[in-house]
């Protein structure tokens, strides 16, 4: 039997655009005057629980896979957004796109964010339903 479960692709773009603020406050220096590495960890944080709320409140089916999505779109995000801005602000490219092995380290780091939001969004669901 085929799943025909339809991945809700707009959410997961969306959701995926929204954690870019994390690096555009780095590029601004943001994340620097709050204070490293506090300020990462708590944007993170506030990034991870947005997207585990968003799939719980509104009840997306397959949580654990549409947050995987999310956070491989969020990686090809931030890597795409670097290898923009980077030549226009230092005048020459910088960031994953110069290393291959950097490229899959992001998009399986982000991946594993993903994965563990996912689950957790997952048993916060199940127990919803209790």
């Amino acid at each position: 039997m085929k799943n025909s479960y339809r991945k809700p692709w707009l959410l997961i773009l969306a959701m995926g655009a929204l954690a870019l603020i994390r690096p555009i406050m780095s590029m601004l220096g943001l994340l620097e005057r709050i204070g490293q590495p506090t300020a990462s960890i708590v944007v993170t944080i506030v990034i991870t629980l947005i997207w585990i709320s968003v799939v719980v409140f509104t009840r997306v089916r397959q949580p654990l896979v549409v947050l995987l999505l999310t956070g491989i779109t969020y990686g090809v995000f931030a890597i795409l957004i670097s290898a923009i801005l980077s030549p226009v602000l230092t005048g020459q490219l910088q960031g994953p796109l110069t290393n291959p092995f950097a490229v899959i380290s992001v998009l399986v780091t982000n991946a594993i964010w993903g994965l563990l939001a996912g689950l957790l969004a997952s048993a916060l669901q199940r127990a919803r339903q209790m």
